[in-house]
Formats: C-alpha cells, sequence, structure tokens
C-alpha cells in the first residue's frame, strides 16, 4: 500500500522535492482548519461593492499565519507579498488569487454542517476559493518553503456580476512586481483548468415617452412596445456552433398601471462569445434593432405626441482571450491535476483570469478541491470529500509557476 499524503497517494508525488511533500503533508494534516476558515468567510457578508468587511478578516489571517507584508490597495484588493530574497528584488512575481464578493446582496450569510457536506450561500463561490488561499498561505509559513520567484497572495474584489471584474483589472495595471503567472482560484473542483476567457458585455436599454391614459392618449408612443419589439427581435438572433455565443434578454421591466400607456421601460442584455469580433457585431445589431423599433413606433404616433427616445447604456465589458495549451503553465496545471489523480480537462470561463489572458499575461483559473452544487442561491452546498486533492493541485501550480520544481 502507498504512503498517502492526504488523499494523494506518494507515488503520484514521484520526482517532487521533499520540502513541497512536507507542505503537501501540512495542508493534509491541517484540512480542519481549513474548512473553519471556509465557514468563517462566508458568514461574513461581500455583496460586490461592499468587500470592506471581508477584506479586512482576510488581511488579519493572512497576517496571523505569518505573511507580515500585507496591504489593501486603492481598489479594496488584499495583497500580501512572501518575498524569497534576503534582498528585495523588482522581479516578476507569481501572484495567487481569490475573489472576496459574492452576488448576494440581501441574504443573511448562514453556514451549516453535516459531516463533509457545508450548506450556505457562497459556501463555494467562493469561501473555498478563500479557503484555499489561506491554507497555502500557512502551508508555505509553516514549513519554511522558499522559491525563485516572488508569491504574491491576493483576494479581489468586483468579480461577480457588474462588478466587472474590476478589482482584478485594477490590480493587474498596477502590479509591482510584474506578474510572470497568475493562478485564480475560484470555487470547487480538482480538474478543470480554465485557460481561455469567455467575453461578454452587458447592456441596459431605456425607453421614455410621455405616456397618459390608456384610451384618452391611444396613439402616443408606448416605452413598452419598443423594449418587448427589441427583445422579440433579438431572442430570434441565431449562432454559428463556432465560435460559440449567447445573447439573453435576462430582465426587462417598464409601466405604470394597467390602464396607462407606460413613460418608461427597459431591458437588460447579457451578451456573450469567445470571439471578440462576434461581440463587436452583436453590438452593431443591438443598436440597430433599437434604431429600427423606435422609428417603428414614432411613425405611427398620433399628431402632436412626443416621440419616444431611447438610450443605449454598456455595464460591463469582460474580455475574451486564450492561453495555448501548450504554454508552459497550462502544461504545469495539466501535470499537477494528473498529480493528485485526477484526469485534467481544459475549460472556458469569465473569471478574474480573464483580465490577465487579455493582457497577454500567462493565467489560469482552477476549482480548490471537493464537489460543489447550487452556485449563486441560497442553497448553495460544498462537499469536502477528497477536497484537499484541489489545494495540493493549487499549491503544486503555484511553487511550479515560481520557479520550485
Amino acid at each position: 500500500m502507498s504512503l498517502r499524503l492526504g488523499n494523494t497517494p506518494r507515488d503520484r508525488m514521484h520526482g517532487v522535492s521533499a520540502p513541497v511533500q512536507s507542505a503537501l503533508a501540512h495542508l493534509a494534516a491541517t484540512n480542519a482548519q481549513t474548512l473553519d476558515w471556509q465557514c468563517a468567510v462566508t458568514r461574513i457578508a461581500a455583496p460586490t461593492g461592499r468587500e470592506a468587511t471581508r477584506a479586512g478578516w482576510m488581511r488579519d489571517q493572512l497576517a496571523a499565519v505569518g505573511w507580515t507584508d500585507v496591504t489593501v490597495d486603492g481598489a479594496g484588493n488584499v495583497i500580501a507579498r512572501r518575498r524569497t530574497h534576503a534582498v528585495a528584488v523588482d522581479h516578476a512575481a507569481v501572484w495567487c488569487c481569490a475573489h472576496l464578493d459574492t452576488v448576494f446582496d440581501d441574504a443573511e450569510p448562514f453556514v451549516t454542517r453535516d459531516g463533509h457536506r457545508l450548506m450556505g450561500p457562497g459556501i463555494g463561490d467562493n469561501g473555498r476559493g478563500l479557503a484555499a488561499l489561506l491554507a497555502i498561505a500557512h502551508a508555505m509559513h509553516a514549513t519554511g518553503i522558499t522559491t525563485p520567484a516572488d508569491v504574491i497572495l491576493a483576494c479581489t474584489v468586483g468579480e461577480e456580476g457588474l462588478g466587472d471584474l474590476h478589482g482584478m483589472r485594477a490590480m493587474m495595471r498596477d502590479a509591482q512586481p510584474a506578474p510572470r503567472a497568475v493562478i485564480v482560484i475560484d470555487g470547487a473542483g480538482d480538474d478543470r483548468v480554465v485557460n481561455a476567457a469567455l467575453g461578454s458585455t452587458r447592456w441596459r436599454l431605456t425607453f421614455r415617452g410621455t405616456g397618459g391614459h390608456s384610451w384618452a392618449d391611444y396613439g402616443s408612443p408606448n416605452p413598452l412596445h419598443v423594449a418587448t419589439s427589441v427583445a422579440a427581435t433579438l431572442q430570434a438572433v441565431r449562432f454559428h456552433r463556432e465560435p460559440r455565443s449567447a445573447l439573453t434578454v435576462s430582465r426587462i421591466g417598464g409601466g405604470e398601471s394597467i390602464n396607462s400607456i407606460p413613460r418608461l421601460a427597459w431591458l437588460e442584455l447579457d451578451v456573450r462569445s469567445t470571439s471578440a469580433a462576434v461581440l463587436s457585431d452583436l453590438e452593431r445589431t443591438i443598436r440597430a434593432t433599437v434604431a429600427k423599433a423606435v422609428l417603428t413606433e414614432n411613425q405611427r404616433r398620433r399628431d402632436g405626441s412626443a416621440p419616444v427616445t431611447a438610450e443605449i447604456v454598456q455595464l460591463g465589458n469582460r474580455p475574451c482571450g486564450e492561453l495555448d495549451a501548450g504554454s508552459p503553465l497550462v502544461r504545469l496545471a495539466l501535470d499537477a491535476t494528473q498529480r493528485i489523480g485526477a484526469i485534467p480537462r481544459l475549460a472556458i470561463g469569465s473569471t478574474d483570469a480573464s483580465v490577465p489572458i487579455s493582457m497577454g499575461i500567462p493565467a489560469i483559473a482552477i476549482g480548490a478541491g471537493g464537489r460543489g452544487g447550487g452556485t449563486h442561491t441560497p442553497g448553495e452546498w460544498y462537499d469536502d470529500t477528497g477536497g484537499v486533492r484541489g489545494i495540493h493541485r493549487a499549491l503544486l501550480i503555484t511553487l511550479g509557476a515560481a520557479g520550485l520544481r
């Protein structure tokens, strides 16, 4: 029978250095602490734009496990640096990141535990990623492991929804030292390696008119007619199989009462594609569709009535890009995935890694082990069966990217 490091057989770790083996063993031995961190951070509310309390908690925990150079930048990101040289040298570093925010504005944070299963909104996304970051920090400090390049651990704001990755954008724009690689830890799982960035644009279309009585003012342009015409036209857009793309009418509203002509109507769109060119084409389609619908409604308005107007506002713009499957960072991640006993698979996603990928910086996103479900719902759950394997993988990738082979 082979000896095991948590759930990772030693025979799969052939060629891994003794210091790394020691760090992996530390992660397995302190897995209960990792789960405690996961529960504790999940119980701290952190809606996008209001992450400060959780950021402060992560800053304090990183300092408590021995990382003395911990700061909060102007955007609200927590950045912890562990120098590996006696004299500070400005050279490229490995950035290992997890996002702070959740999609829950009003939900009261809670966590329940039943054996290996934890339940609560945000327990996986991204309570798991933040706990993994603390576990890596703890293991590196406790075992005294050093790397040729510096390792920086960061907790980012504004990853979810209309946060539009603004924390990662700010961090990469001003990153010192420059990143030689970026590893994003997001949610559960131990097999996927996200090396392609799914681009997306988000839009709010607003239509305004004078409104009025549904009978006495009939013939005045109706903003809701325009909104529904635009929605019907856009939902009929068809795409080729490749590049994969989607246009979703995600929200719509307007009107005062059942016997009134609305003064205001609006709809929101989520547009996604693996191709920046397709996203540009779809923007032109959206604008042309709006112009046509407004013209049609105004052409049939009664004499003397004011025309309906339209406003198009872009709410978000997440970049496209891809890190080649043959790049050193992807090869390293695939090897680490096999070493923990999982079958690796490349994937596409919209994560914090999209920003560095679009900038030409080697970057990937990975899960932090275990299994999860109900993401972005109050019924979100995380099962820690075999969960330490995912943090083993994250550590192997981080250390390998930092030059420790």
